[in-house]
């Protein structure tokens, strides 16, 4: 049986089942007793496992049986989640989706996964995996507190009645401690020499491989009495401190009533929602039938069909209007409301949410906070927003920037939060709504902010701006100074950003897209970048002008208004033509200079300005004539005329003639 028909489905469901398990195990490492979290992963797991025998790579089936096998000891309560098993899991998913991405590509899925595989199979055996990463240590907070099993408080108990005291020992080493393993090893034969270790946090195979701040704990059961056991660790060098606690046996005994009777809760709603789960399962298969997949090509090549259609839909009108046929009107008017139905039809089908980009964010932003020591929680609001493909395809690299900037630069540590009174945990907000015909995107953290002198000490070692100029920067503007090529505030380089290369980046690539990004903050409070885009990017709404004989379009998205100006009412202004409009001084700019257009008849008294906008900036386009309102469509002018200055592309209008599209951010600029 040929497989090679079902590829294409097979792909696409692969990395539906992948970002599912992805978002579920970030939901169980915040709700570890959640069996329901669970079962929907091992559902996925279990369904990928399938598809992958059926289609004949063994590899990605055998590595998810083998993830599988974890996820059922873990619903079954032989294993408790912890974030070291999550990392390896979160491993495995990785190396599933390199191996579909290289199927995707032509591939034959075939990745070497021992390691990851002996992982999992160190954890189905119930031990502690050991990462080939640096695992990241627990902190002094989370080693505060230790809890006990029931076999662990069966022997407590027993160790009760014959006589013998439990004690929880925090040990506290000095910062300057050279060798901690053999200094643990010391306090552990120095305990065992008068009683037994039950148990420590962290487990002794991490404080073998000195996988831990300077803290740990101990339970401990012994005849001795506080004092001696505290003298006996004493006398171990470089112990800083050393608390020592005797167990309430009933309150352990509570905890654990409360916990079994939990997890009988949990797995009684675990039955219940499983039952509706399969009859929700049920309705979702008889609806599936509404949709079918469409490949993109498909889409593009409708879409330069209709672009083709519009192109004449103006040719017609023109014709209609020159002809003034009552009848031809009404059919050119009818044609018109209809073309106009379908090129939204057209643009909806081509709108994808931007939860597709926002879907891989929570795993990069958990690995980098891991690895960066930092504590980030991230929101993600309004993921159902709509953006055109072409602009979602773009958009995610200089978002990833952005993010890891937030996390990196913004969010400070976990003691300096506290220091500063602010809750250890950072939060980032990744926003998205619609406003007008643009899409806003916006990445908010509560970190430590923008350090104004900072920013122009740097910009001024880096010949950006002179220290003349730099005092009499607003703060937005010395702000918009880290977009600059090569700047960096980072103390140290690293991996994640600080190296001189990536807002500037972020800002060409958010303005090539025809959209714009400001920021905003507050030191000490947090920053807020936001990015706007336009909806879509083939079909647009322009002003058409007239310069000389030569017709221009101007983006409707970046005027404000048009104006009717004297000759006499222009001011003069550091060798800069300016008009006052509305109380503010606004540059004009003559794009018959700018762009050379030959000069075949004079001007009169009054000048036709457009007065456009990028920001907080304005400037006055002086045009001949205004044409009016038009939709047309946006066609690149090709390899062969790159880098052509303030103009972004070009469109044919209704009588044949070209008219070039004019980009003012360019001009502002």
């Amino acid at each position: 049986m040929d497989m090679s028909q079902y590829l294409e489905v097979f792909i696409d469901e692969s990395k539906e089942h992948l970002q599912t398990i992805n978002e579920q195990l970030l939901e169980l490492e915040k709700s570890p007793e959640d069996v329901t979290i669970v079962n929907e992963i091992f559902r996925s797991a279990h369904t990928l496992k399938g598809m992958s025998a059926t289609m004949g790579f063994e590899d990605l089936a055998n590595l998810t049986h083998q993830m599988e096998n974890v996820l059922d000891a873990i619903r079954n309560h032989q294993i408790q989640v912890t974030p070291d098993i999550l990392d390896v899991v979160f491993r495995a998913v990785d190396d599933l989706e390199a191996m579909v991405n290289s199927i995707g590509e032509g591939g034959d899925g075939k990745r070497d996964v021992t390691e990851v595989v002996q992982q999992l199979k160190l954890i189905e055996q119930g031990k502690t995996p050991v990462s080939a990463e640096p695992t990241s240590k627990p902190s002094s907070s989370q080693i505060h507190t230790q809890t006990y099993g029931e076999f662990e408080y069966n022997v407590l108990q027993q160790s009760k009645e014959q006589g013998f005291t439990s004690y929880a020992i925090r040990i506290q080493l000095r910062a300057d401690c050279l060798l901690k393993a053999a200094r643990v090893f010391m306090i552990f034969e120095a305990l065992e020499q008068v009683g037994e270790i039950i148990k420590s946090n962290p487990p002794a195979e991490l404080l073998e491989q000195e996988q831990f701040d300077q803290e740990f704990i101990v339970t401990v059961i012994s005849k001795e009495n506080k004092e001696d056991l505290y003298k006996r660790i004493m006398q171990v060098s470089e112990v800083e401190e050393v608390v020592i606690t005797p167990l309430d046996l009933e309150q352990i005994g509570m905890e654990l009533q409360q916990a079994e009777a939990a997890l009988t809760q949990t797995e009684e709603k675990s039955e219940k929602t499983e039952k509706q789960e399969k009859a929700s399962t049920a309705r979702q298969a008889a609806a599936g039938n509404k949709t079918i997949r469409v490949n993109i090509e498909r889409l593009d090549s409708l879409m330069n069909l209709f672009e083709e259609l519009v192109i004449d839909r103006g040719r017609l009108e023109q014709i209609s209007r020159e002809l003034n046929h009552p009848e031809l009107q009404e059919t050119v008017e009818r044609m018109s409301r209809i073309s106009g139905d379908l090129q939204n039809i057209i643009l909806n089908m081509r709108m994808v949410p931007v939860e597709t980009v926002f879907n891989r964010f929570p795993r990069m932003v958990r690995q980098l906070a891991r690895d960066l020591g930092k504590k980030v929680n991230l929101e993600i609001i309004g993921a159902e927003t709509e953006l055109d493909r072409t602009v979602i395809d773009e958009i995610g690299d200089p978002l990833v920037h952005l993010l890891r900037n937030a996390i990196d630069h913004g969010i400070e540590t976990p003691d300096v939060r506290r220091a500063k009174g602010k809750p250890e945990e950072g939060t980032i907000k990744l926003k998205a709504y619609h406003s007008g015909n643009h899409v806003f995107i916006e990445i908010e953290d509560d970190g430590a902010g923008i350090n104004r002198e900072k920013v122009l000490k740097k910009a001024i070692s880096k010949g950006i701006i002179s220290e003349q100029n730099a005092t009499n920067l607003t703060d937005k503007q010395v702000y918009e100074l880290i977009f600059s090529s090569g700047f960096s505030t980072a103390d140290k380089i690293s991996d994640i950003s600080g190296r001189g290369v990536g807002l500037d980046v972020v800002k060409s690539t958010i303005e090539s897209l025809g959209g714009s990004i400001t920021i905003d903050s507050h030191e000490g409070a947090g920053s807020v970048f936001s990015i706007q885009l336009p909806l879509t990017l083939s079909i647009i709404s322009v002003l058409l002008v007239e310069i000389q004989n030569e017709k221009y379009a101007i983006p409707l998205s970046s005027i404000i208004e048009t104006a009717i100006v004297k000759k006499e009412s222009i001011l003069h202004a550091h060798n800069q033509k300016v008009i006052d409009f509305r109380g503010k001084v606004v540059p004009l700019l003559f794009l018959k200079d700018i762009f050379e257009v030959p000069v075949h008849k004079e001007e009169g008294d009054f000048l036709s300005v457009v007065i456009v906008r990028k920001g907080d900036k304005m400037a006055g386009l002086v045009v001949d004539s205004f044409i009016g309102q038009q939709e047309i469509v946006l066609k690149s002018l090709g390899n062969y005329l790159t880098n052509v200055f303030a103009i972004s592309g070009a469109t044919i209008l209704g009588d044949g003639q070209v008219a070039l599209i004019i980009d003012c951010n360019a001009l502002i600029k």
